[in-house]
């Protein structure tokens, strides 16, 4: 359907423009970086032959695929955020194509022995006889989710080449920031105009989720007080050591590399620390509601309990609500993943109905107006140097943007 060198070299086109957002930045966009992609989106919306093509003063990219029916449909959307995480350097990105794959190591980088390895990453070998993108084991690749986007500007650009194919009004929209949290905080639902959306930002070939984590973020502040430590007996209060105390209290089973499915954690991210004060920053996340909020108050009844033993006011807790699970808003419009779950299917994919560990645009864009299930793009090992993604799974995802959107042409005659 598409071609695989057009899809290879639009996708590196977009991984080689650094797209790094910034999570200490409270500007829109938070890097200036993701500028120069958009820029490059927004001429290349209008060579292709989108309609209306938008990018305004927050770095949100709009456009539509007008209708080509003599009636009426729902208008549906695609959505892809450009930045890159700030986990990993998205800077000097050096993709490597790895034709008709073998299944043995993929060596990244010879002179650092960096190796991407089936023996570790065992999803590598269900793409045996596949071309693969890699990294070159310095960066990011970048997947995540400019594959996202490889998706939808292909998906369109078929759609316009082949006016034969009858679809409904296509809205779609890059996104900035994603990647620190605030990719949906400036999005203009009642602009975009759709009723209902998907984002392409899922991962292995086949996932199809509506289901994510409430998400909060939690960050602890204890005080402690210098003094000489020659002569600190009954004077020095140590935060570190307090700190330590209070990430021991936090249940060491209920942590990212001890969970998965439907099993929510707590994770410290960040320890920034000397005996004056330290600081720790959480993450707290579960797919349950009630029992988001039991964690949220374990975090509170710990310091509130650790105050009270130490006589005085020395921890203070943060907590700050991020996203909350889209399934609330799904389940009343489940008509909408249906679609996406026959496609896959014609087109000879097994959908994988899962939760999403973790949140997407669409989470957010759920509890504003705009239900949003997310789609697979393609990618695997997000946010580090071991990131690939095999052309193939983005030929098929584009394969089934174009599905969906002749699905509900069909569908709503």
């Amino acid at each position: 359907m598409i071609d695989t060198q057009h899809i290879i070299s639009r996708f590196i086109k977009y991984v080689t423009i650094d797209t790094e957002s910034n999570p200490e930045n409270p500007a829109f966009p938070s890097s200036e970086n993701q500028w120069e992609l958009a820029k490059v989106l927004e001429k290349e919306l209008i060579e292709i032959g989108m309609q209306d093509v938008e990018l305004d003063q927050n770095c949100y990219i709009m456009a539509t695929l007008p209708s080509n029916l003599t009636y009426e449909v729902p208008t549906i959307g695609f959505i892809a955020h450009m930045d890159t995480s700030p986990d990993f350097t998205g800077k000097n990105v050096n993709p490597q194509i790895i034709e008709n794959y073998d299944g043995k190591d993929i060596i990244l980088n010879a002179a650092k022995n960096i190796i991407l390895s089936p023996d570790y990453f065992d999803d590598l070998l269900q793409y045996k006889g596949q071309t693969l993108i890699t990294t070159d084991g310095n960066t990011l690749l970048g997947a995540d989710d400019k594959a996202g986007i490889t998706e939808i500007v292909s998906a369109m650009e078929y759609l316009i080449e082949h006016p034969e194919i009858k679809h409904g009004k296509i809205r779609i929209c890059f996104t900035p920031d994603e990647e620190v949290g605030k990719g949906a905080h400036l999005f203009d639902v009642e602009k975009f105009g759709a009723t209902w959306a998907y984002t392409m930002d899922g991962s292995q070939i086949g996932e199809l989720e509506y289901e994510n984590f409430n998400a909060a973020s939690a960050i602890v502040t204890i005080k402690g007080k210098i003094v000489h430590p020659g002569y600190a007996k009954g004077k020095m209060i140590n935060s570190i050591l307090i700190a330590n105390e209070y990430i021991a209290a936090i249940p060491s089973e209920e942590v990212p590399e001890k969970t998965e499915g439907y099993e929510g954690f707590f994770h410290l991210d960040d320890v920034k620390g000397s005996v004056e004060e330290t600081v720790l920053e959480y993450i707290i996340r579960d797919h349950d509601l009630d029992i988001f909020e039991k964690r949220k108050y374990l975090m509170q009844k710990i310091a509130f309990d650790m105050n009270e033993e130490l006589g005085q006011e020395l921890i203070s807790l943060e907590i700050k609500n991020q996203y909350f699970n889209m399934k609330k808003k799904i389940v009343p419009v489940m008509h909408i993943v249906n679609i996406v779950e026959e496609v896959m299917k014609e087109v000879g994919i097994q959908p994988l109905i899962k939760p999403i560990r973790g949140g997407t645009d669409g989470s957010q864009l759920s509890y504003k107006g705009l239900p949003c299930p997310n789609i697979f793009a393609g990618g695997h090992n997000f946010h580090g140097r071991f990131e690939y993604v095999p052309v193939e799974s983005m030929l098929k995802a584009t394969e089934v943007i174009v599905g969906i959107a002749t699905k509900v042409a069909i569908k709503y005659r």
